[in-house]
């Protein structure tokens, strides 16, 4: 049987970033990002916006919202934790450690795959100090420990809480799709185990406005109120995500793998992109474009967008946006 993929066009996606050393281009970086208004409204189209795609991490503010509206009671930095994909430093390593205590779970239950720490120099550190894979250093691991904590709550089977069919993922299904406003075109499997909706990324922007704009009380609005008072266990404390979340009041932001980014401020103007190659070195220079167009004006956006490349000790060149 044939996969479902994105579907062809008729043309490239439009280059998003340039990789120039020493003044000569030496790569392109090709996607598609839409900007929404305050209104909803899509204000910047580039590419092609309403094709399906897989937003990876980006899901998970939705998969935590869906855990809450299974009755799991999660708040402050155990629900911020529950959408995250963290660092693997040590207070998240120890909170995860902490929730599967409180719920009388183990960390043999979880789905997700042993791992090392995300983030660079966390892992550097981690081995040194004799650090082994391990599945709560997934970066997944507080998604998993809150879908199971939920199951559980519920009475739900926990051997399988992450088939499609599952209650609990029926649950998420639907709460993508309600934020999205539009129908799951596929499903498939992320790289920690767990069920992947594709959504376009007009529909990933909206669902993100979705949450800041949600009732207070909400599980939309209690997820994004808990990632923006507790970024640094949404990603890490050397994340971008955290750094937006923190210095731009209001901002909820999320990355996931394969390049993809999404982000909404509190008056309802959002945005999401992909690059296609799944390159993360284009992220940062693209979305620092993006929100400058959104008017965003602080220093975060300029930490954010750099992207230097060097030639031995020297900065030769820089990986920038185009659009």
């Amino acid at each position: 049987m044939t996969a479902p993929s994105l579907p062809a066009t008729s043309s490239a996606p439009p280059v998003l970033a340039e990789v120039v050393r020493s003044g000569f281009v030496e790569g392109r970086h090709r996607g598609s990002l839409v900007l929404l208004d305050a209104d909803g409204a899509v204000e910047l189209a580039l590419g092609d916006v309403t094709a399906p795609v897989f937003p990876r991490s980006s899901n998970k503010p939705m998969q935590a919202a869906g855990v809450l509206r299974a009755g799991l009671e999660l708040s402050g930095e155990r629900l911020a934790l529950a959408a995250a994909s963290h660092s693997g430093e040590t207070f998240h390593r120890d909170l995860v450690r902490k929730m599967l205590d409180e719920h009388g779970l183990s960390e043999e239950q979880l789905g997700c795959p042993p791992d090392l720490p995300l983030d660079p120099e966390e892992r550097e550190t981690y081995l040194v100090t004799g650090g082994e894979r391990d599945r709560v250093t997934m970066n997944c691991s507080g998604k998993h420990t809150a879908m199971l904590a939920a199951c559980a709550l519920r009475g739900w089977p926990l051997e399988t809480y992450l088939d499609p069919e599952h209650p609990l993922q029926r649950l998420i299904h639907r709460g993508v799709e309600d934020a999205a406003g539009e129908r799951v075109a596929a499903v498939g499997t992320d790289g920690c185990g767990a069920p992947l909706m594709a959504i376009s990324l007009t529909g990933l922007a909206r669902a993100f406005r979705s949450f800041v704009l949600a009732a207070p009380g909400t599980p939309e609005r209690r997820v994004a109120d808990a990632m923006r008072a507790h970024p640094e266990y949404v990603a890490g404390t050397r994340r971008a995500d955290t750094w937006l979340m923190r210095d731009v009041p209001g901002a909820l932001s999320k990355m996931g793998a394969e390049a993809v980014q999404a982000l909404a401020l509190p008056d309802g103007r959002a945005l999401a992109f992909k690059v296609d190659d799944g390159s993360v070195r284009a992220l940062g220079p693209v979305l620092a474009r993006a929100l400058r167009l959104m008017g965003v004006d602080a220093p975060v956006v300029e930490r954010i967008g750099r992207a230097p490349l060097t030639g031995a000790d020297a900065v030769v060149g820089e990986i920038r946006a185009v659009f």
